[in-house]
């Protein structure tokens, strides 16, 4: 009876003891090799590899008592991907907070008005804090993966600055940037001034990158959407240069020809009558705006006056007199 009496108080001990040193190791924080210190977690790491991770990394030094805390604690499911930065020593108990609520290291992207998509992809490429999913991808590839109902991309992605944990893939920013600006389209087109020549939210999107790229100062969007409004009233030729370079692609060098405006593309205003077939660029909000409120005239030119501003005619006198003025 003794000793057994004894075999309980023995293990009893261990297992205090084994306990104590648990929580010292659980409390106790863990020396880096420096600050700030990164490390990774990849997509489906399990409790166990993530430990070995981080002491392959610098950030652990006992994996075992890592794993025996986070199934004690019952996080070994909950590990979260991704790229961490420590600012200083923390310790085990710290670090499966960290991994398991995912506070991982912020990175940030700033999508600006009037890129293309193509200059969108350039961008996203070129994030070094981002994984580079779609680069391999056509763009009806991406679309498909983004969950977009579009084949072609360009213009439907909202020109803003979105935060993400680093190593995020570059679709997860492109289906934000998406699902964005289609709140954004489709919430102003509720609200779109009443017998607008526009049939869809789409139209109002290509009108909307039209008038982003042919605008120099904020103040002019309005007058500049209610130009094309009022040609697109009367079936006049929209006549906007941007769509011009736009349909020549990489056979504009820069320096629009007369030649160029003759030459027929499907984006040639000069060539053909109403909207383009797809946006040209990525508009913003104020642009959307203008495009569904245009400005109440009768001007159907603009020209541009040097300072950034335009000049708005509503005859062809006028305008020819406005270029004389300004340009020649």
């Amino acid at each position: 009876m003794r000793t057994i009496k004894r075999l309980f108080n023995l293990a009893l001990l261990l297992a205090v003891t084994l306990i104590g040193v648990l929580v010292y190791i659980s409390f106790t924080p863990n020396p880096l090799p420096r600050t700030p210190i990164e490390f990774s977690l990849k997509p489906g790491t399990s409790l166990k590899g993530a430990a070995s991770q981080m002491k392959q990394a610098g950030v652990l030094e006992n994996d075992f008592a890592f794993v025996l805390l986070g199934r004690v604690l019952n996080k070994a499911t909950q590990i979260k991907y991704g790229n961490y930065q420590l600012e200083r020593s923390v310790s085990n108990f710290e670090l499966l907070d960290i991994i398991s609520s995912g506070r991982t290291e912020q990175s940030q992207l700033t999508i600006v008005e009037g890129l293309t998509f193509k200059e969108l992809r350039t961008l996203l490429n070129a994030h070094a804090g981002l994984r580079h999913d779609s680069t391999a991808m056509s763009e009806a590839e991406i679309m498909q993966s983004i969950g977009a109902s579009e084949t072609f991309a360009e213009g439907l992605f909202f020109p803003d600055t979105y935060n993400f944990s680093s190593g995020s893939s570059d679709l997860l920013v492109l289906r934000r940037a998406y699902q964005t600006m289609q709140k954004h389209l489709l919430s102003n087109w509720e609200k779109r001034d009443a017998d607008l020549p526009l049939e869809t939210p789409y139209q109002a999107l290509i009108l909307a990158s039209i008038v982003e790229k042919e605008t120099g100062q904020a103040m002019d969007r309005p007058m500049i959407a209610s130009v094309f409004t009022n040609r697109l009233r009367i079936r006049m030729r929209l006549q906007t240069d941007p769509t011009v370079i736009y349909g020549m692609g990489e056979r504009f060098d820069g320096n629009l020809r007369r030649r160029d405006l003759t030459t027929d593309t499907p984006y040639n205003t000069y060539t053909r009558n109403g909207l383009t077939p797809t946006p040209i660029a990525l508009p913003g909000l104020a642009s959307i705006q203008a495009a569904l409120h245009p400005a109440q005239s009768n001007a159907l030119y603009f020209v541009a006056k040097g300072d950034g501003s335009s000049h708005f005619s509503s005859s062809l006198s006028e305008h020819n007199n406005a270029v004389n003025r300004y340009q020649k």
